[in-house]
């Protein structure tokens, strides 16, 4: 089972343009030809919901006007994402904010800053269906 990154569509939640640009070209090196950015957690749900379909959402924790635990929040309340991954993106990589992140109710967690090496194999591993967890 999982998605091919050729027909997933990706959701990258992110404030920081140049970590968005880094994840979009890694995203394109692995096949994904959907990428779709929002910089902040205000009106992800609306945002999300304007989309036909997300397979995947990558989520900084920490954004302006509403951070990603609350945005996770409001897409888990809505039956159209309970399918979706939504993985946790952050610079806050230690052990505890990881903690934290599965008990929230996040598909996964990468640390920042992100790996070029590793993040195409990661983002791949995801779209599979296998758990990531990795703190770097």
């Amino acid at each position: 089972m999982g998605i091919s990154p050729q027909d997933a569509v990706v959701l990258v939640i992110e404030d920081n343009l140049n970590n968005f640009l880094l994840m979009a070209r890694l995203l394109a090196y692995v096949g994904v030809q959907q990428c779709e950015w929002k910089a902040s957690g205000w009106q992800v749900l609306e945002f999300a919901e304007s989309l036909p379909h997300v397979d995947l959402i990558l989520m900084d924790i920490m954004l302006p006007q509403r951070d990603g635990y609350e945005a996770l929040e409001l897409l888990r309340q809505d039956a159209h994402f309970e399918d979706t991954l939504i993985v946790a993106v952050t610079a806050d990589a230690s052990q505890s904010s990881m903690e934290r992140a599965r008990r929230a109710g996040f598909d996964g967690f990468i640390g920042k800053p992100i790996d070029p090496d590793r993040f195409p194999e990661q983002v791949q591993r995801i779209l599979r269906g296998e758990a990531v967890w990795e703190l770097s």
